[in-house]
Order: structure tokens, then C-alpha cells, then sequence
């Protein structure tokens, strides 16, 4: 038997896939020119743009999780 927590991280990672192959197929253009975008974007700028990003995903998992 999967445990919840395997459950949900399943559901949450479907739910990526599912966001991402709607804005590659709503607007391949745009999805083209951001990903130029974070080419030329430095190292440092990307890193922290994804530790904010991370950091506010799990306080929303928190959030969201935690008992009433």
C-alpha cells in the first residue's frame, strides 16, 4: 500500500505536468522565448529565483497541510 505522502507527491507532480503541457501547448512562442530568456538569465539570479520558489511552495504545503 503507497503511504499518503508518496499519494500526494504523485497528485503534485501530475499536476506540474499538467500546467506545463498547457502552456506549451496554449503558446509555444512564449514558452520559446522564455526559455531564451532564462538562458541568458545568470547562474545566480536563477538560483535564488528557484530557492524563493521552492521555499514558498513548501510554506504553502505547510499552510495548507497543517491541522485546523
Amino acid at each position: 500500500m503507497r503511504s499518503i505522502a508518496f499519494a500526494d507527491f504523485l497528485i503534485g507532480l501530475g499536476v506540474l505536468f499538467v500546467l506545463e503541457g498547457l502552456m506549451f501547448a496554449a503558446s509555444p512562442a512564449w514558452m520559446r522565448k522564455a526559455m531564451k530568456s532564462a538562458i541568458a538569465t545568470p547562474d545566480n539570479v536563477l538560483r535564488a529565483v528557484g530557492i524563493g520558489s521552492a521555499v514558498a511552495g513548501l510554506i504553502l504545503i505547510w499552510v495548507m497541510r497543517r491541522p485546523i
